[in-house]
């Protein structure tokens, strides 16, 4: 070892001229390579005095919303921008004197100041003296990505260059206008303002002249002098403040000993923004930062979304009471788009405050019981079936795989019923006899037309929704039913803006027609009747009119419900359960428990935007009078008749026979004779005959 150390020393010792000359290269090649750097203000370049000029204090990146109005901040900042003129001379004053005492006369940088900095820091090569001015940490907050504890000398050198620039291109009042909103105070919270409301519950106009030497004592170390946890040092600081004040002649000694006197008031809690971050910015933050790599030194991020201000605020109302009045605990998640064009109008993806990146709309699978139902029927009309082709809802056994399956209704068997009868009363067994007539591999074929894209198994309890989807494919499976038979894809984000300049832009694909123009019509018109007379009628009973379609949902043991609901211009659906799913309670349903959560939202959020016009009808279908009992024409007395909707050559051609009025079930020959006789009078009066070889007495 000690002859190594002896052949080292003697290298150097022969060499050391060679060595020191590198040194000194070295040395200066560092030294030319940060004045360069600091001179070009870093590799970006300084920014002109245009830029400088039309700088405003960034709030983290708007996201405005489809009509151009604020939706939220991308990077939440605890600052809320004033006008200078709403500052008063003691805050101002306070920060002048303990920050930048001679403002004033300055043109950005107190050379007395760097000189006596720069005689500390030169030793360490590091910056232990700040003698930044007050123009110096507008640079360094409004022009560099550096944090406060950045101390380096590059980024020192660079303030130094762009503090005259600022100077030239703004008035002191400008400056000190920019400094008291950008600086930090601790606490996640920048700007004079925002820390009033923060340290003392008010705005900053009202601070006594105790507080605003308080928060003048902040920007030296905001958490070591922050009142609510270092309360001693708090008030050492600002007395401090207090002095300066009074030695810079902006108070009297008697002012500063009245102000040091005072005790200190500072509320348990501090501020919060009233934008508090939704799901809907947090799921375009994230395309933000999947879109745009880096970020813009001397302008905002500008995200237009195809949200609505007024529906998102109303479904953040609708699934946060209807969560809370369901139970505690209970999670809840909706979206609802523009079903032309899968525009994405609101989203909520959690009761309260997003947390973390956990969007139930877009990652919770669960089960959607009835609410699946609608690609049942759809498959049917497609294959042939109508509204009115009739179905036994009765109970039903299905051996599948070795298996039996017995599917039970929620409520009472119904008989014999329409097709549309057993889509609004949600009939269990009906709607299974439904897909094993149809095959439930073309079940599954119209659900993934429609944008179900989750795991699907051709299994007969498919039919009832045994699978698990997300809130939002299945509220887009919807969309083809409600604009027609055109297939979207959600979007939320039209374009992102950097310094006013565009990086991205949606590309929107062309629609694809995944089922025809009849068909959807049908469908939504059987959804009509849910909403009208079947098991989504809480709806209508909460004042909701209008042309609305939906289906409600619920699963076997009550631990989902849903309801899917849509007029003309919009199309929304909720989901409520717990996020380990068990029951929600006896009598759990997607009427009684989701429907409101709709309605609610759609009378709030978004009502007032539609014109009353219900879907256009398209060409190719056929309105007949029916008896909603038998699927048949109506007759003259038949009890209950409406108004059904065919696909031209689908419709039926024969009337119902069932119905006799006040003869009907009789097996007295004299009331069948008369009552033949006076129904053939009705009908040579209205010009129509009944066919002789119908009458069997």
């Amino acid at each position: 070892m000690l002859a190594r150390l002896k052949i080292v020393l003697a290298y150097l010792q022969l060499h050391r001229r060679r060595i020191l000359i590198g040194l000194a290269a070295a040395f200066a090649l560092t030294i030319f390579t940060t004045f360069v750097y600091s001179f070009s203000c870093g590799f970006r370049g300084c920014p002109s005095i245009a830029e400088i000029r039309a700088y405003v204090p960034s709030q983290g990146g708007r996201v405005l919303d489809r009509n151009g109005d604020l939706l939220g901040y991308l990077e939440p900042v605890r600052r809320i921008t004033v006008p200078l003129e709403r500052i008063p001379d003691h805050v101002r004053e306070a920060f002048i004197a303990v920050e930048d005492r001679r403002f004033a006369q300055h043109e950005g940088v107190d050379w007395r100041g760097v000189g006596r900095a720069l005689w500390r820091d030169v030793s360490t090569l590091g910056v232990r003296e700040g003698a930044s001015t007050l123009t110096m940490q507008v640079a360094r907050s409004a022009f560099l990505d550096a944090g406060p504890s950045d101390r380096s000398i590059g980024r020192k050198l660079i303030e130094l260059r762009l503090a005259p620039r600022i100077e030239k291109a703004l008035t002191k009042d400008q400056i000190l206008d920019l400094y008291l909103n950008l600086i930090y105070l601790g606490d996640a919270t920048y700007g004079v303002e925002a820390a009033s409301r923060h340290y003392f519950g008010k705005s900053v106009d009202r601070l006594s002249l105790s507080e605003a030497a308080m928060l003048a004592a902040l920007p030296r170390a905001p958490s070591l002098y922050d009142p609510r946890t270092h309360a001693d040092r708090a008030v050492s600081r600002r007395n401090l403040v207090l002095s300066l004040m009074t030695r810079e002649g902006f108070i009297t000694q008697a002012e500063a000993e009245k102000a040091a006197g005072q005790k200190l008031r500072v509320p348990r809690l501090g501020w919060t923004p009233d934008l508090a971050p939704s799901y809907a910015v947090e799921a375009v933050r994230g395309l933000v930062a999947a879109k745009v790599k880096g970020s813009s030194q001397y302008a905002e991020i500008t995200v237009h979304t195809t949200f609505d201000v007024g529906a998102q605020r109303a479904a953040e109302r609708a699934v946060r009471d209807r969560a809370a009045a369901i139970g505690r605990g209970v999670e809840g998640a909706m979206i609802a788009l523009d079903p032309s064009t899968g525009d994405v109008l609101a989203m909520v993806g959690g009761v309260g405050p997003a947390k973390g990146s956990y969007n139930r709309v877009f990652l919770a699978h669960r089960q959607p019981g009835s609410a699946f139902k609608p690609f049942v029927y759809a498959a049917a009309l497609e294959s042939g079936l109508t509204p009115a082709t009739l179905v036994d809802d009765e109970p039903i056994q299905i051996v599948d795989a070795g298996r039996v399956w017995r599917p039970e209704n929620s409520g009472q068997y119904l008989g014999t019923i329409t097709l549309r009868t057993a889509l609004a009363h949600s009939a269990n067994a009906a709607t299974v006899r439904v897909s094993q007539h149809l095959g439930i591999n073309k079940v599954v074929s119209m659900a993934r037309r429609m944008g179900i894209t989750s795991p699907l198994s051709s299994v007969p309890s498919l039919a009832l929704g045994a699978a698990e989807v997300t809130p939002a494919e299945l509220v887009t499976g919807y969309a083809p039913f409600a604009n027609g038979g055109w297939k979207v894809e959600p979007t939320f984000v039209e374009s992102i803006d950097v310094g006013g300049k565009t990086v991205y832009q949606v590309a929107r694909k062309a629609p694809t027609r995944v089922l025809d123009s009849v068909t959807a019509y049908l469908v939504t018109s059987m959804l009509r009747s849910v909403v009208d007379e079947g098991t989504g009628y809480y709806v209508r009973n909460l004042g909701i009119y209008g042309p609305v379609a939906g289906k409600t949902g619920t699963t076997n043991n009550s631990a989902d419900v849903w309801f899917v609901g849509y007029s003309p211009t919009i199309l929304a659906g909720f989901w409520f359960g717990y996020d380990t799913p068990h029951s929600l309670g006896g009598g759990a349903s997607g009427g009684r428990l989701a429907a409101p959560a709709w309605a609610s939202f759609y009378r709030r959020g978004w009502e007032a935007h539609e014109n009353g016009e219900g879907w256009p009808m398209p060409e190719g279908i056929v309105e007949e009078q029916i008896d909603a009992e038998t699927g048949m024409l109506a007759g003259d007395y038949c009890p209950t008749t409406r108004t059904e909707y065919f696909r031209e050559g689908t419709q039926p051609t024969e009337y119902c026979q069932t119905h006799d009025g006040w003869f009907d079930g009789s097996d007295d020959p004299i009331r069948i004779h008369v009552g033949k006789a006076v129904r053939g009078l009705i009908d040579l009066f209205r010009g129509r005959h009944h066919d002789e070889g119908d009458d069997e007495n």
